[in-house]
């Protein structure tokens, strides 16, 4: 009948868009867990990630007072990914939340606290830049590390920030200041470290090639000193310390508070 045509039609395409659905689930599942896989031996053995973690928690431990028990400080790690950092923080004794944009990502990360059985620690599929995504206040610290230059809308996630913090709260953002190519980022390793911090670096540089190719075509948004410290003071905050940091320099640290005012 002609009047069945349109619904067999449009049953086709809802069966076509499912599984195209499921196919990209799928893929993007196996691209998480490869992720993190990756991530896993990077996070645990690359020397400039282990410099980054030590300066973040350093800064992290040195804004709370020593008579505060460290479970009544609440913590949010803004895009996550496989919550590695997230982890470590929780193992340090901070009440922890991750929070990711990417689901898949989310779910390796739920993984690793289910395997390491931290209770004071949460993950969360969300973007904060959508607003409301968590209550005005709700913590004492935040923490982003270098997602901000592939955000499409890095001003949104900094005003979203400094919401969820309660006044006065501190947090530690890192950027990319430029490109980090692969090539040229070992040659200028090789030339101020020697061959084998260069060899070293291709575990970082290459597969972070690769998965930003294949899953962050926004942006990028490279901010020095100076474009830094006004995006963060437009979005309620006062910088407190900047540093470069990681790979010869090649990211931007900054300490910033929330403004009691704001």
């Amino acid at each position: 009948m002609p009047s069945g045509a349109p619904a067999s039609g449009t049953l086709g395409v809802g069966v076509m868009n499912s599984l195209v659905g499921g196919v990209r689930g799928g893929l993007d599942r196996m691209l998480s867990v490869a992720y993190g896989v990756v991530y896993d031996y990077i996070f645990e053995r690359f020397t400039p990630y282990q410099r980054l973690q030590a300066e973040i928690r350093g800064l992290v431990e040195a804004s709370v007072p020593g008579s505060v028990d460290r479970r009544d400080v609440r913590v949010l790690d803004i895009a996550c990914g496989p919550g590695n950092f997230t982890c470590l923080l929780a193992e340090a004794g901070f009440s922890m939340t991750g929070l990711d944009t990417y689901g898949a990502l989310v779910e390796v990360a739920k993984e690793k606290r289910r395997a390491r059985h931290l209770s004071n620690l949460a993950f969360r599929h969300a973007d904060l830049a959508r607003g409301n995504t968590l209550r005005e206040g709700a913590f004492d610290q935040v923490v982003n590390i270098h997602s901000l230059y592939v955000h499409p809308a890095p001003d949104l996630l900094l005003k979203e920030a400094c919401r969820v913090l309660k006044p006065g709260g501190h947090a530690v953002f890192v950027n990319h200041t430029r490109q980090l190519g692969q090539w040229a980022t070992v040659r200028e390793i090789k030339q101020r470290e020697g061959l084998g911090a260069a060899l070293r670096a291709l575990l970082w540089v290459l597969p972070n090639s690769i998965f930003e190719a294949l899953r962050m075509p926004i942006g990028p948004h490279y901010w020095d000193e100076e474009a830094f410290s006004t995006h963060l003071g437009q979005a309620g905050f006062t910088v407190l310390e900047t540093r470069r940091t990681f790979l010869n320099g090649a990211s931007l640290l900054v300490w910033a508070r929330k403004n009691v005012e704001a």
